[in-house]
């Protein structure tokens, strides 16, 4: 078997709550595939499910609605001056959303197809632990892989924060503090030679920044998300309401995960005796803005964590870590 057949028969899959990415790898190098996670509906009728299947819109037909999922949900509810819909939230299924499992399969099952898979090892991410101890993720997480293993493949999963280890940390043996800022949650992991020694989530990140901005402006949450993607960064004085907001709301995030990670080191028995610092890597889209890198730093010097770090950096694709991670623990089992 060739070297491109066999990182053919493993494919990385990161379900986040803003969006889904596959990692494939072919010879040497990685490729991604990503798709919002997102859809939204509008009344069924023959004649414009032609329209959609001619123009390529994909969709499903769910009683005497159509549902229009990934990226053309997006274009189609701004067209439509409408709200998108989401499968997940918070880094879960959402439970509003009876669809939810459908439209993921949907969306992850045209992604594979249009990247020519078929069958083989599947790994996909999942959140650690929450810090409040709710019992969500253990049906999330059953439902997917059934979900997965129903479009043909071998899955397991892996945990987000893990996953960003094995993405970024090979030349420190992955040993070190992976952190993925996405959507729906903030996962944080400790990894000793690739072992968790800790992983868990908080619940905020990107929504609960966009949700709690849009709360005391007075703005909608899209509106929001629109100029934090557009305008936002740290280090700035901002006369706008909205980006004072998400600076208020930003540094909640940030402040919130370093607490929990020292409350983390504080609870976790045994904890390795390093050797040597350790490297912590930040990924994720809530992590995009510049300057956050430096204000998350700026933090952790505060908190003054019990393990010296021997570095901090943003991963090197921020938007694919979690799925190239995903797939490296895939290939490992082909």
């Amino acid at each position: 078997m060739s070297k491109e057949d066999h990182s053919r028969k493993a494919v990385g899959l990161d379900v986040g709550t803003s969006r889904i990415v596959v990692a494939e790898r072919v010879q040497d190098e990685y490729h991604f595939h990503s798709q919002l996670n997102a859809f939204v509906s509008v009344p069924f009728s023959e004649f414009t499910r032609g329209v959609f299947i001619k123009e390529k819109v994909p969709h499903q037909v769910a009683g005497e609605e159509m549902l229009v999922t990934g990226d053309q949900s997006e274009k189609l509810a701004n067209m439509l001056n409408r709200e998108i819909r989401r499968p997940m939230m918070r880094g879960l299924l959402n439970p509003a959303e009876a669809e939810n499992l459908n439209v993921l399969k949907r969306i992850v099952g045209s992604m594979l197809e249009d990247s020519g898979h078929r069958g083989g090892k599947l790994c996909f991410s999942v959140p650690g632990p929450a810090v409040n101890g709710t019992d969500e993720l253990t049906y999330h997480e059953a439902a997917l892989k059934q979900a997965l293993r129903d479009l043909g493949y071998e899955v397991s999963s892996i945990n987000e924060g893990l996953a960003v280890v094995l993405a970024e940390l090979e030349a420190s043996s992955y040993t070190g503090i992976g952190i993925s800022c996405g959507g729906g949650m903030c996962n944080i992991c400790l990894a000793y030679l690739s072992l968790p020694v800790f992983s868990f989530s908080i619940p905020k990140a990107g929504d609960f920044i966009d949700s709690s901005a849009a709360a005391v402006t007075g703005e909608n949450a899209t509106r929001v998300r629109m100029a934090k993607e557009a305008e936002f960064h740290f280090n700035g004085h901002f006369a706008d309401k909205i980006q004072q907001a998400l600076a208020v709301y930003y540094d909640d995030v940030i402040r919130s995960a370093v607490a929990a990670l020292k409350d983390a080191f504080a609870r976790t028995r045994n904890v390795p005796r390093f050797e040597r610092p350790i490297p912590l890597v930040i990924a994720g889209g809530s992590a995009l803005p510049q300057g956050f890198r430096d204000r998350f730093e700026a933090v952790l010097r505060e908190a003054q964590l019990p393990v010296p770090l021997s570095e901090v950096r943003m991963a090197a694709e921020p938007l694919h870590t979690t799925a190239k991670g995903a797939l490296v623990a895939a290939l490992a089992s082909v």
